[in-house]
């Protein structure tokens, strides 16, 4: 009598289909956001020179894995003469923090103090602004309040038209 092996073959493994990817996806951002970072620590974020003047970054698309609350984007800007100037979309705020200045806005000028709150226009193309303290003895200083998934359908990026004068990178 002839002995006939047969080997089993393996079976597949069950493959993840989309929706169980989406659940899946779903479920890992919901801990994320229940276990994520809830208070970010001014003393703990740095300032940084850049072409837009002297920033601090509470949070960016970098730090969002971390966060309880991610797709923001926030940060001071200190102005003790003049921003940069740049194009990018409006649609968000900007908090006045302390100080007294004035914005310019596609060539209108619109003044501020503390306490008031700027919003930059969504409109085709971006606007054009540049920001403006008013006491040569006292910085101003104002918080930006972006976020991105209301904001991104309508992004066209960001182009700078003149480097804060501080700025000592490379020059665009």
């Amino acid at each position: 009598m002839v002995e006939r092996i047969t080997e089993r073959k393996r079976e597949a493994e069950p493959r993840e289909t989309v929706y169980d990817q989406v659940v899946r996806i779903d479920n890992e951002r919901r801990k994320q956001r229940e276990e994520g970072q809830v208070i970010i620590k001014g003393s703990e974020v740095p300032w940084e020179q850049g072409r837009q003047g002297l920033l601090k970054y509470y949070c960016y698309d970098r730090t969002w894995d971390k966060l309880g609350a991610p797709g923001w984007r926030l940060f001071i800007n200190r102005v003790v003469k003049h921003s940069g100037k740049h194009i990018h979309q409006g649609g968000l705020a900007i908090f006045v923090l302390n100080g007294k200045g004035y914005t310019v806005v596609d060539g209108v000028r619109y003044d501020w103090a503390e306490d008031d709150l700027i919003l930059l226009p969504v409109k085709p193309g971006g606007c054009e602004h540049q920001h403006f303290n008013e006491s040569p003895d006292k910085p101003a200083e104002w918080m930006a309040f972006i976020f991105t998934p209301m904001r991104s359908p309508a992004e066209n990026g960001i182009t700078q038209k003149e480097d804060h004068p501080d700025w000592m990178g490379p020059r665009k």
